[in-house]
């Protein structure tokens, strides 16, 4: 999965920076932070979606918070995008979850539509990161 995560933050056009220790101990966590589903094609992975549970104070309900979904370029218009999200929406409401929420770069017209096709509506705002030292 690292070297997806890896392809999926260059196409992004930022920089990865977990390893494969931070992966590990965010699944096995007792509860898991992290779930994680990886499409395969021909016994290789092809692409990924990642997600943790989260809460709104607005809603005062859970959602899905869909942090990743990548599928490989060479990939992409075969449905496996589409397979992730499905298994993805699933997941949350096997768990009762209100919501899948995610967000994607603005420049990133492709994504936007795909969603946009999955029945996804778009909400305009923007995301600020504040590192803490």
């Amino acid at each position: 999965m690292l070297p997806l995560i890896r392809s999926h933050a260059a196409f992004e056009r930022a920089e990865a920076g977990i390893d494969v220790a931070a992966l590990r101990s965010a699944f096995e966590r007792k509860p898991s932070w992290l779930a994680a589903w990886i499409a395969t094609q021909r016994g290789g992975p092809v692409g990924y979606a990642t997600a943790t549970v989260d809460f709104s104070t607005w809603t005062g309900r859970r959602f899905l918070h869909l942090d990743c979904l990548f599928v490989r370029q060479d990939c992409r218009g075969s449905g496996i995008g589409a397979a992730l999200l499905y298994a993805v929406r699933a997941y949350a409401a096997a768990r009762s979850l209100s919501e899948v929420q995610w967000q994607t770069p603005d420049w990133n017209e492709d994504a936007a539509r795909f969603y946009r096709r999955q029945g996804a509506s778009m909400l305009r705002k923007s995301r600020f990161v504040l590192r803490v030292d």
